[in-house]
C-alpha cells in the first residue's frame, strides 16, 4: 500500500482540491451525462461549502513529496448523519487500498451514523461502497433508491447508510451484513 495521509483540507488547499474536483465531476459525468459549463468548469456548490459553510468539511489526501491523490467532502457534521458528499482518488492510485484507507480515516474521526450516494451504473463504486460499509460498520448497514431531487430524468442514486464503531480505523474485514431496505 503505498505512503499517503489524509487531513483536513485548508484554505491554503483549496486551488488543489478545486483542481482535484474538475476530475471528479468529469469521471462522473459519465454517469448522469452533465457537460461541463462554458468556461469548461462543472457545478460546484458541494465543493465551495466546504470551504465556506457550517456543517460541512473537505479532506485532502496527499502521497510522496505531498502531491494530491484525492479529497472527500463531508457534510452534516452537525447532524446526526454525516454524509460523505463527495469522493475521489486520482487513477493512478485507485485499487490500492488508498480510497479504503482514506474512508476509514475520515469516518473514523466521528463514529456514529453515515451515509453515501452513488449511481447503480458506476459499477466500481457500487462496489467499492458495499465494501466500505462491510469493513467500517457496527453490525448491519442499509441500501436503497432515493430519487435525485429535482432531477426526474436520472435513476435514482444508490444511498448506503451505517454506523461506524470506535474501531473504524482498522481496515480489516468486518462482519457486517448489508440489508436491502
Amino acid at each position: 500500500m503505498p505512503t499517503f495521509s489524509v487531513r483536513r483540507a485548508s484554505t491554503a488547499d483549496r486551488p488543489i482540491v478545486e483542481r482535484l474536483w474538475l476530475m471528479f465531476r468529469h469521471d462522473m459525468s459519465e454517469f448522469g451525462g452533465q457537460l461541463p459549463n462554458p468556461d469548461g468548469t462543472f457545478r460546484a456548490e458541494w465543493l465551495v461549502a466546504a470551504f465556506e459553510e457550517q456543517g460541512w468539511a473537505g479532506y485532502i489526501f496527499t502521497g510522496l513529496e505531498n502531491r494530491p491523490i484525492g479529497f472527500a467532502i463531508v457534510r452534516g457534521l452537525a447532524g446526526p448523519v454525516r454524509v460523505l458528499n463527495s469522493f475521489f482518488v486520482v487513477r493512478s492510485m485507485r485499487r490500492t487500498g488508498v480510497g479504503l484507507q482514506a474512508v476509514g480515516a475520515i469516518v473514523g474521526e466521528r463514529p456514529g451514523p453515515w451515509e453515501v450516494a452513488f449511481q447503480d451504473a458506476n459499477v466500481t463504486a457500487v462496489r467499492f461502497w458495499r465494501q466500505v460499509a462491510t469493513r467500517f460498520a457496527d453490525g448491519e448497514w442499509k441500501e436503497e433508491r432515493r430519487a435525485v431531487p429535482d432531477r426526474p430524468d436520472l435513476a435514482p442514486d444508490v444511498w448506503i447508510s451505517f454506523t461506524v464503531g470506535q474501531g473504524a480505523l482498522d481496515p480489516s474485514p468486518g462482519s457486517a451484513q448489508p440489508t436491502q431496505a
